[in-house]
């Protein structure tokens, strides 16, 4: 098997309780995972983290972080 190359955000500090998400290319995939529960690997494709990313960066994605009003 062939070793995986996690990489996090440059923006991540390093240390202890710094969770943040790992990003890994494995051959045409993206693997994703928490760098907290590294045994939890999600997978997609570019084509599909780049549209969930740009999702969020037009705020399209706001209404699933909101607190419902009790």
């Amino acid at each position: 098997m062939t070793e995986v190359n996690w990489q996090k955000s440059t923006y991540s500090s390093a240390g202890d309780g710094n969770s943040c998400i790992e990003l890994a290319f494995m051959g045409r995939t993206v693997a994703l995972r928490e760098s907290d529960d590294p045994r939890t690997v999600v997978t997609t494709t570019p084509a599909k983290l780049g549209a969930m990313l740009r999702s969020i960066k037009a705020g399209q994605l706001d209404h699933l972080a909101a607190i419902p009003e009790t």
